[in-house]
Formats: structure tokens, C-alpha cells, sequence
């Protein structure tokens, strides 16, 4: 199905466009009526016929076709919530220290230095992205259980979009976070929930996508992922360490961007308008993403003939080489994370094979990483630096996927970490301290939700 079908597919989830829709109908038929009055004795005339293309009748989804268009729709809202847009993958990124922000809009100079006002426009717009994925795989479930109940595989895959935006905002914003369900009328508001709460939701829903999933299928390995990560994020490291077992390191789903339609954002905020920079050593704590040359991630510093300087124009550019294009696919789910889920259980089960299991990937990339084979880690010594190590590998191994800044969180909340010693701090690039923030905020449009009523620590991981 074309992108651009994809689109006007989401668009009619809005009960308000159908109603607007059916109003629009109705004044058409008063108008007809008139005429005829007037002498119009021929009501079937082409001129008088309406259509319009933005706007999809709700009849035409309650097909096994229609269905399947919302199910296709959900997977283009996940591509857009991940690395088709401006989403809480990239901001979380510049949050953390993945990126610094190359700008002169305000909005990504308060996230990159960690003061996030509610009302940041960028914030709305990717907290948005990710609750119309949450609400289009859920209208796709409800369609598909009604008009398209086999094969129950495409279920699954809907559990598998919709659990994997819990878990993203979970990993993102900010305890307190509402889900309402705008896939029925009248929508059902959602009320704050914990983190906690959030995160449980995402491992139910893929637990269900994995039920509902036949063992050969891809997408029961990314669910299988996708329940060891939200487990990992609540701690429960054994558990997540049995979720992700069977996965092999071969899997890999990820997001694909075409030229026509959607590009890979990483690539065009940071290669082509240079709005984001790749960090080194941000704020003291971040990690060394440029001067480390890993080849996990490579980057190149800018010259005269293709800008030296940000977007700004105050320091130097450094483009990623990791998404080189704009068709750079983004792996969500791997079975690169499945092994690093698997050596931090064993770290924290004292199990003194988690460094075989980072060595075993570093002798034998997979080869969607396009890593060559790397020398062998040894052993710091000390837990506290051998939770350093392990970070790193993650950070270095699933840099731009989304990820870093919930681990920074998992450092703080599970590892007893301060925040000054994992989040960027000092004096930032265009002056001023950096602020404490170490979520994204639920921002104020949220307001308009009368059942929310919780209050956003962006301090608290």
C-alpha cells in the first residue's frame, strides 16, 4: 500500500473528520433539494457529485480490506513516532547525550540542556505521534477482531505497535502518563499513569502480541524483545533474561524510510540541516560517541565543502555515519538486544559470564550493525565499573535507536546513580547551567484532558 495511502488511512480515525464528513453530506442533499425546486431535473449531473479525498467514509473500513488498511496505517504511525520524525527516539537522544542540539530554536536548545518548558512545541508533536500509534493499533485490533479475525498474526502485530509506544513513553516522559482511546466515540479519556503502571501495560501487550503470533513469524522474536525491555525496565532482570532467550542474533525489525515516503530523520536533522550534532563528552558525563572512532557508530567532522559549522554557526558539525542516507533503516527490535538483555541479568546475578556474552558480539557482529569484529573486553574488576561497561556497550552497540535515554534513567532508578553523574551537567554550550530534567515533560496541551490531574517531575527517573 502506498505511503500516501497510508496517511489518509489514519485520518479517519477521528470520530470529529466523520462527523464533519456526514454534515457535509447532509448540506450537499439540502443544496440538491433546492435546486430541483429551481428547475435542476437531473440530480445524478457529475457537477453535482461530492467527494472528498481527505475525508474516508467510515463505511469503507468495516471490509477485510479496511482492516488491513488500518493495520498498514499503524505501522506507517510507528514510523513516524520512531525515526520518520522529529519523535521522542531523537528528542530523548538529545536530552541524553546522544546529540547536542546545532540550533537557534529554543525548543531544542531547552531540551538538549535539560530545562523543558510544557508547552515545547517539539514535545507536542512527538508525545502526539506516539499516542496516534497507540490509538491507531488499537482502532486496527478492534477492526480486524470484527472484519478480519484470520490470520491472527496481524492481531499480534498490532499488540506489538501498540506495546512497543507504551514502552517508549514509559522509557521517555515523565511519571503520569494518560492513554486515552480515541478508537471509539465518544473517546475515553485516560487517566495519569505511574511509570510503573506504563510499563506493565507494554509488557501485557506484548505478551498478547506474542500469543497471538505462530512461532516462525518475525514478529514474535520483536515481540519476545520488546517483553524482555519493558521487564529489564522494571527490574525484573531474570524474568527479561528468560523473555528474550530463544531470540537469535540474526533478528531484526526495523523502521524503513523511503525517499518519497519518509526519510530517516536522524539522517536529515543531523546529515542534511544539521540541527543536531552528534555529542562527545557532553557535559562531562556524556560518553565519548565521536573521539572513542568506534566503528559501531562512525562519524565524520565537517569541512568547507559540505559546512564546517551547525546550524547555528557557533561550533564545529559532526554527522553520524551510521544512518548515511536518507533511506538508513533504524532497528527497533534485535537480536543484538536480546543478547545484551541476557549479559546484564547475568551481571546482576553475579554471573561472571556477562563479559563472554558482550565478547561473543564483539568477536562476531551481526551483520546489520555493519561492525567489523572488535578486540575483547576485560574485566574492570569492580561492580560500579562493570555497570559502566556494560552501559557503554549498549550505548555504542544501540546508538540512535531510541534507547540511551532510558538507560541513563535505569541508572539512576535501579543502580542508585546521581543524576549529576549520568545526565550532562556544567555550563552549556550557549551559556547558563545545564537544568535537571531527566524526563520528557507531559506537556500542557495534556491540560485539555479532564481526567488528568498529576503533576510532571522531570527530575525524577
Amino acid at each position: 500500500m502506498p505511503a500516501t495511502n497510508l496517511i489518509s488511512v489514519t485520518r479517519m480515525t477521528n470520530p470529529k473528520r466523520a462527523f464533519t464528513a456526514g454534515r457535509r453530506l447532509l448540506m450537499l442533499a439540502a443544496l440538491v433539494g433546492v435546486a430541483g425546486v429551481f428547475g435542476c431535473h437531473q440530480l445524478t449531473d457529475p457537477l453535482l457529485e461530492f467527494r472528498d479525498p481527505d475525508i474516508i467514509d467510515p463505511a469503507d473500513i468495516t471490509t477485510p480490506e479496511g482492516a488491513d488498511a488500518l493495520r498498514l496505517g499503524a505501522f506507517g504511525r510507528l514510523n513516524t513516532m520512531t525515526s520518520g520524525g522529529e519523535s521522542v527516539l531523537i528528542l530523548g537522544g538529545l536530552l541524553a547525550d546522544e546529540f547536542r542540539s546545532g540550533d537557534t530554536f529554543i525548543q531544542r536548545n531547552e531540551t538538549d540542556q535539560r530545562s523543558i518548558d510544557t508547552t515545547n512545541s517539539f514535545m507536542v508533536t512527538a508525545a502526539r505521534q506516539l499516542h496516534r500509534t497507540h490509538v491507531l493499533a488499537n482502532y486496527a485490533l478492534n477492526a480486524l477482531r470484527q472484519f478480519k479475525p484470520t490470520p491472527r498474526d496481524l492481531q499480534g502485530q498490532m499488540f506489538f505497535v501498540r506495546g512497543f509506544a507504551e514502552n517508549m513513553a514509559a522509557e521517555s516522559f515523565c511519571s503520569g502518563i494518560p492513554f486515552s482511546d480515541a478508537s471509539q466515540d465518544p473517546i475515553v479519556y485516560g487517566e495519569a499513569l505511574s511509570t510503573e503502571q506504563v510499563l506493565v501495560k507494554a509488557q501485557e501487550s506484548a505478551d498478547s502480541a506474542i500469543a497471538n503470533l505462530p512461532d516462525s513469524a518475525r514478529f514474535r522474536f520483536a515481540a519476545m524483545v520488546l517483553k524482555g525491555r519493558a521487564l529489564l525496565n522494571r527490574g525484573q532482570y531474570d524474568s527479561a533474561r528468560i523473555a528474550v532467550a530463544a531470540v537469535p542474533l540474526s533478528h531484526q525489525y526495523s523502521s524503513v524510510h523511503t525517499s518519497t515516503g519518509g526519510t530517516n530523520q536522524i539522517w536529515g536533522l543531523n546529515n542534511s540541516i544539521r540541527r543536531y550534532v552528534v555529542a562527545d563528552n557532553e557535559g562531562t558525563n556524556g560518553l565519548p560517541f565521536v573521539s572513542a572512532n568506534d566503528p559501531r557508530l562512525r562519524t565524520r567532522i565537517g569541512v568547507t565543502s559540505d559546512s564546517s559549522r551547525d546550524f547555528e554557526g557557533r561550533t564545529g558539525m559532526v554527522f553520524n555515519l551510521k544512518y548515511p542516507v536518507e533511506t538508513s533503516p533504524v532497528v527497533l527490535t534485535s537480536g543484538l538486544e536480546a543478547k545484551l538483555i541476557i549479559a546484564e541479568a547475568l551481571l546482576n546475578a553475579g554471573n561472571a559470564t556477562w563479559i563472554d556474552t558482550l565478547n561473543a558480539l564483539r568477536a562476531s557482529p551481526p551483520a546489520y550493525t555493519n561492525s567489523p569484529a572488535l578486540v575483547a573486553l576485560v574485566d574492570p574488576g569492580t561492580q560500579p565499573a562493570r555497570v559502566d561497561l556494560l552501559f557503554r556497550e549498549r550505548a555504542f552497540w544501540m546508538w540512535g535507536t531510541g534507547h540511551r535515554l532510558g538507560d541513563m534513567r535505569r541508572l539512576i532508578r535501579q543502580y542508585g546513580r546521581a543524576q549529576n553523574t549520568v545526565f550532562p551537567i556544567g555550563t552549556f554550550k550557549n551559556g547558563g547551567p545545564y537544568g535537571t530534567d531527566v524526563n520528557l515533560p507531559i506537556t500542557a496541551t495534556e491540560r485539555n484532558n479532564p481526567k488528568y490531574t498529576a503533576s510532571c517531575n522531570k527530575s525524577q527517573a
